[in-house]
């Protein structure tokens, strides 16, 4: 899920006057506000999109467990993002994104991974339903080792452009730090050449408070990510994501960027039985499409597989 936005503004505390111009516009512009012991870090240009994770040595031995503070994924829980699209020709729509966490297992790599079920909305249309995998390592980072996307328009399947770690080149990446800090070098949040796939991500501020729909949060952290194309043209991410929760806002920086979408956290919701059924079902059901779509990347996969329950 790539995302494009800015969020609803709120007033601004008097601690941000001390910030440089160009700070406090950005975080008025997303609607947060510094705490007291809030921090920024200076970045530095990312690394180059070839300089990727190395899975050497890295072990994956609590299975599909992932806990991290600041990236949990529980199966059976759902997360709602609701905002706007702001399209080229300066057109308003609905965005509305549901991150679907399943009770699949899918083996990549030799590396048990959850899998995700999301669906993306814009103007209350189906343009993107994906199935993303992640695994936690030892150290308690979050690794993607990619994601099957298969993309919509009036209804109507238009391209599925998939990675998958160890086919065409592509390799794993680490969405979430164990222990985030700033002033820590850039690292690759997954690498797919094939579908050009060069995304980064930067510890960029840490101890801030923001609101959103779906409450308040104190000592937020925001990294900030780029691509390879998207740095040719200066633009960047911005996400917010606070301790037990996740990811609850999305911003952006940069002047190139000329899709500009809003997103906040509205609601995270545990699904029942009945709805964890029909989530593992249509998960499958686009599984069973990736295996004809993408014959050279999802074709040669093992199929995921129902969690097993867990023991005590």
């Amino acid at each position: 899920m790539r995302t494009r936005p800015i969020l609803n503004t709120a007033p601004a505390r008097d601690t941000l006057t001390e910030l440089p111009r160009r700070a406090f516009m950005t975080l008025t512009a997303a609607g947060l506000a510094f705490s007291a012991h809030a921090q920024e870090a200076r970045v530095p240009k990312p690394l180059p999109d070839y300089e990727i994770e190395k899975l050497d040595g890295v072990k994956f031995s609590q299975g599909p467990r992932i806990t991290n503070k600041w990236l949990p994924m529980k199966p059976g829980t759902r997360y709602v993002y609701d905002g706007t699209t702001v399209e080229d020709d300066g057109k308003v729509v609905p965005h509305k994104i549901v991150l679907n966490i399943t009770d699949l297992v899918k083996v990549i790599g030799g590396v048990p991974n959850l899998v995700s079920y999301d669906l993306d909305y814009s103007d209350n249309e189906l343009v993107e339903a994906e199935l993303a995998f992640f695994a936690q390592d030892d150290n308690g980072n979050v690794w993607r080792f990619g994601e099957y996307p298969e993309e919509y328009e009036d209804g109507k399947f238009q391209k599925a452009p998939a990675w998958i770690h160890g086919y065409q080149g592509a390799h794993a990446g680490i969405m979430m730090k164990a222990e985030p800090k700033l002033g820590t070098p850039s690292y690759s949040q997954g690498y797919g050449p094939a579908v050009r796939w060069t995304d980064r991500g930067i510890t960029y501020k840490m101890g801030l408070e923001a609101v959103v729909r779906h409450g308040n949060y104190k000592d937020v952290m925001v990294v900030r990510e780029t691509s390879k194309e998207e740095l040719a043209v200066n633009a960047f991410q911005l996400k917010y994501y606070a301790e037990g929760v996740g990811n609850i806002k999305v911003g952006w920086e940069g002047s190139g960027d000329k899709t500009k979408e809003t997103l906040e956290l509205t609601a995270v919701e545990t699904l029942s039985p009945k709805e964890m059924t029909s989530v593992r079902n249509k998960a499958l059901a686009l599984e069973k499409s990736a295996y004809t779509r993408s014959k050279l990347v999802y074709g040669p996969t093992s199929r995921s597989k129902i969690m097993p329950p867990v023991k005590g």
